[in-house]
C-alpha cells in the first residue's frame, strides 16, 4: 500500500512540475512579431500591361511570345485558351493572354 502511495505521489508530482511555466521570479516580456514587409506599388511595375494592349484583336502566334514578354516586361507568360484550366495564384510578374476559341487575343492581364 505505501508503495502505491509513494508511485502516486511521483507521478501527480511529476504532473506539476510539467505543469509549471518555467521562469523564476518576474516573467520576461516578449518582443512582439514583427510585421510583415509593406507591399508597395513596385511590385505592380513588374508587368506593363498597358504596353501589350494593342495587340488584342490580333491572332496569337508562337513567335509573340518574346514580343509580349519583352513589351510588357514581365517574367513568365501564361497563355489561357477557353476551358483551360489556371491556377488562380497572383503573381505580378506573369503576363495573362487570354484566346478565344480562334486563337485571337481577347484579353491581356498582370497576375
Amino acid at each position: 500500500m505505501i508503495r502505491i502511495s509513494c508511485v502516486f505521489l511521483m507521478v501527480a508530482s511529476l504532473g506539476l512540475v510539467g505543469c509549471s511555466t518555467g521562469s523564476s521570479g518576474s516573467q520576461a516580456e516578449k518582443a512582439p512579431a514583427p510585421l510583415p514587409p509593406a507591399m508597395t506599388d513596385d511590385r505592380q511595375d513588374m508587368c506593363d500591361v498597358d504596353a501589350v494592349q494593342n495587340l488584342i484583336g490580333q491572332g496569337y502566334q508562337q513567335g509573340l511570345d518574346a514580343q509580349l514578354l519583352s513589351d510588357s516586361g514581365a517574367a513568365t507568360l501564361r497563355v489561357l485558351r477557353p476551358n483551360t484550366a489556371a491556377t488562380m495564384d497572383l503573381r505580378m510578374d506573369r503576363l495573362n493572354v487570354k484566346l478565344d476559341d480562334n486563337d485571337v487575343i481577347i484579353d491581356v492581364t498582370c497576375g
